[in-house]
């Protein structure tokens, strides 16, 4: 218990890690730098979705052929319209833009920062419920050590995305000890729903396969339509490419190695 315990804080210990860097850092963080960061978040959700739900979510299906790959198409489209739809209702503010998203409203340019980062960090939440619920229940590929794996990639991708939170907001005005609790707070939506959907997915292990397949949607949603669009656009976004990569790839061997 103590395991899974801090298995679901260590990614809020990463984003509290990174939104620390506000004390250590004078000046706004560099573009090439945030492109490589946001590069190698969306290279670790990847990984992460793949070989860490997607691939479990199949394999709890295993001997029904054609038709083990259905709970996994089937989670993996409901995550990513989740989602949407949230998206689409929360009002919220991308860094970088001025333009609101989602339905309209009155909250402070502040208020629509921290609900953009929860709308991101709610399916990372999830990906670390639902894979401690499934090596809670024993199920096939998913061991205690292959959920401490992926909560501790996401923990990792978590320490720049932290302070990519905590500088701007240093940069527009705030002081050092408001920066780092807004970017610390913007990681506690992670552990609130990862405990939602431990407890909800150790209560109906039959539908486990689809939650697994449901994080692994919100998450790739998350990289399609935030980090990939944010780390791609403008100049250098071939270090976008590169953090990718090295994300990605740290995600796959701790996820091989762990397991």
């Amino acid at each position: 218990m103590t395991t899974i315990i801090l298995g679901l804080l260590i990614p809020l210990m990463g984003t509290m890690l990174g939104a620390g860097f506000v004390f250590l850092m004078k000046d706004e963080m560099s573009d090439r730098l945030q492109k490589l960061l946001l590069g190698f978040a969306s290279g670790v959700m990847v990984a992460a979705s793949v070989w860490s739900l997607l691939i479990p979510a199949m394999d709890m299906e295993d001997g029904k052929g054609a038709f083990s790959v259905v709970p996994a198409a089937v989670g993996f489209l409901l995550g990513m319209g989740f989602l949407l739809l949230i998206d689409e209702l929360t009002p919220h503010l991308h860094i970088g833009t001025n333009t609101p998203e989602g339905m309209k409203s009155h909250l402070s340019k502040t208020a629509m920062l921290a609900l953009a980062v929860t709308i991101h960090n709610l399916p990372e939440g999830m990906a670390v419920g639902v894979v401690f619920a499934g090596a809670e229940n024993g199920v096939t590929n998913i061991s205690l050590a292959s959920a401490v794996a992926v909560s501790l990639g996401i923990a990792i991708q978590n320490i720049p995305e932290g302070a990519i939170i905590s500088m701007p907001m240093r940069a527009a005005g705030n002081s050092r000890w408001r920066s780092f609790l807004i970017g610390s707070l913007s990681g506690a939506v992670e552990p609130v729903g990862a405990v939602a959907v431990l407890l909800l997915a150790s209560m109906m292990v039959p539908v486990l396969p689809y939650m697994l397949a449901f994080a692994a949607g919100a998450m790739f949603y998350v990289v399609i339509e935030e980090l990939i669009p944010e780390a791609s656009s403008g100049l250098h976004s071939n270090l976008s490419t590169i953090g990718f990569a090295l994300g990605f790839v740290l995600m796959m061997v701790l996820d091989v190695v762990m397991g």
